[in-house]
């Protein structure tokens, strides 16, 4: 069980039973190998509510200022793969998979609908094993600073999805980095986004995703150069 606890950290929680958390990790392609394993399908299917129901009372609670049509914009362009599965990499989902040898050999790990299907598998173990509040802590340390990023831009396409799609149509895929400095009330964040080993772009901010953004803008500039 060491490398699910090293899983359980990665998600800062300290699991009561860490079956829940190996259960949300078995693709269905393990199990047409292992008749006698179960798939994580039942637990994507919960996860995927209490994700969409934390992030619609969030929007409810803090932006009473959004329509019922906006507020349900918002919620889309968060609830999808490609968040799910960018959210998936930042915890280190993927090297915990249970995958058929199949799915393994085709790169399987790094998929971006098997990680995000296993996200909310994974946010459907901390919800039965802890609770709602618990749950409900994960996804907003996670979710919030990309709500409210949403928000800021309404309509708008952030930098990290437009670097995304014109890497896409070459079949490459950004990989981000990022450090921090200084004190916890006032850390600098410095991130670096790669492109097939290369350095493409780099960018600062008060936040990790605010370093990225600008990274990705950094990575977009020189691409237009």
């Amino acid at each position: 069980m060491a490398e699910l606890a090293d899983l359980a950290g990665n998600l800062n929680l300290t699991f009561g039973d860490l079956d829940l958390l190996r259960a949300a990790l078995v693709h269905r392609s393990y199990v047409a190998e292992h008749s006698e394993a179960t798939h994580n399908e039942r637990m994507e299917f919960l996860g995927d509510a209490v994700l969409q129901l934390v992030i619609t009372l969030y929007l409810y609670e803090n932006h009473p200022e959004l329509s019922e049509g906006e507020m349900a914009k918002v919620r889309a362009g968060l609830v999808n793969g490609l968040e799910l599965a960018e959210v998936a990499r930042e915890v280190e989902i993927g090297s915990h998979l249970v995958l058929g040898r199949g799915e393994e050999a085709s790169g399987g790990r790094d998929k971006e609908s098997i990680l995000a299907d296993a996200m909310e598998a994974v946010i459907a173990a901390i919800y039965l094993d802890k609770g709602m509040e618990a749950a409900g802590r994960f996804i907003l340390d996670r979710w919030a600073q990309r709500i409210e990023a949403r928000i800021a831009a309404p309509g708008k396409r952030d930098y990290k999805t437009r670097l995304q799609e014109e890497l896409a149509r070459d079949g490459k895929r950004p990989r981000y980095r990022v450090t921090d400095e200084g004190p916890d009330h006032n850390k600098v964040f410095t991130a670096t986004v790669e492109v097939e080993g290369e350095v493409a772009g780099q960018g600062t901010g008060r936040s990790k995703k605010e370093a990225e953004q600008n990274a990705a803008a950094s990575a977009l500039d020189r691409m237009a150069t």
